[in-house]
C-alpha cells in the first residue's frame, strides 16, 4: 500500500497544514464537531430531496462528481482531525463497532 494512502499519513499532513498556519488554536474538539457536522450538511445538501436513481445521474457528471467528492473530503479530513485531536484511532474503534455489531445483529436473526 501507498504510504500516501494511509490515515496516518492524512493526519499526518492536516497536522502539518494546520501549524503552517497556526490554526492549532482553533482544532478544538467542540470547533472541529461543529465544522465536521457543517460539512456533513452541505455533502446531505447535494443530495437533498433527491431520489437514489437521481443521486446517480448527478453522479455521473464529471464536474458534479467533483463538487460531491470535495464535500465527501471535507467530512473526512474534519474527521480525521477531530479524532486526531481526541486521540481517537478511527481504524480501532471501526473495526470494535463493527465487532459489536456483529454480536447485537447476528445475521440469523435479520428479519429482512
Amino acid at each position: 500500500m501507498n504510504d500516501d494512502a494511509t490515515i496516518e499519513s492524512l493526519r499526518d499532513r492536516l497536522r502539518d497544514f494546520a501549524v503552517a498556519r497556526d490554526w492549532g488554536q482553533f482544532h478544538k474538539p467542540k470547533n472541529l464537531a461543529m465544522a465536521l457536522a457543517g460539512e456533513v450538511g452541505e455533502l446531505l445538501a447535494e443530495m437533498q430531496w433527491l431520489t437514489d436513481e437521481q443521486v446517480h445521474e448527478k453522479l455521473a457528471d464529471a464536474d458534479t462528481r467533483n463538487e460531491v467528492e470535495e464535500e465527501f473530503a471535507d467530512v473526512f479530513l474534519y474527521l480525521i482531525q477531530l479524532a486526531d485531536v481526541c486521540g481517537v484511532d478511527l481504524i480501532q474503534a471501526a473495526h470494535a463497532k463493527i465487532t459489536r455489531n456483529d454480536d447485537r445483529f447476528p445475521p440469523s436473526q435479520s428479519v429482512f
